[in-house]
């Protein structure tokens, strides 16, 4: 079944060979990072929410819908070359959010400051930084 899902993103992302490929893909990654998780503040204060949080108000379903696109990130990652150590860095944020997000109403606040996307994008970028060095 992964296989199958993996195929399906596959032939959904560019081509990688050039770098101007690389960096549309990386914009579009961010984009969806930025959506998952700080895409609206919240009015009178400085925090940012973002879809994973206001996913998660939807019991279960809501949670893998969220999960399922941060998954899509790494699989992103690993088509970057990214080693697997930093993958597996990149799944343990992903399973700590989801750790989070299970907790009822605690989850709710936990996912505004626990931001996994967005930190899983820096080691992404981070990565590609060194390699382009």
């Amino acid at each position: 079944a992964l296989r199958s899902w993996e195929a399906v993103l596959t032939t959904l992302a560019f081509d990688l060979s050039s770098s101007t490929s690389r960096h549309e893909t990386l914009a579009r990654l961010d984009a969806l990072a930025r959506l998952l998780d700080s895409a609206v503040r919240v009015p009178g204060t400085n925090i940012h929410v973002g879809a994973d949080a206001l996913l998660n108000l939807v019991p279960g379903v809501g949670t893998l819908v969220a999960k399922g696109l941060a998954s899509y990130l790494i699989l992103e990652a690993r088509r970057h070359g990214v080693p697997t150590g930093t993958l597996l860095r990149m799944a343990g944020n992903v399973a700590v959010d989801f750790a989070i997000s299970a907790v009822p109403v605690v989850g709710w606040f936990g996912d505004a400051f626990y931001r996994a996307n967005q930190r899983n994008i820096a080691l992404l970028r981070a990565h590609l930084e060194r390699r382009a060095a």
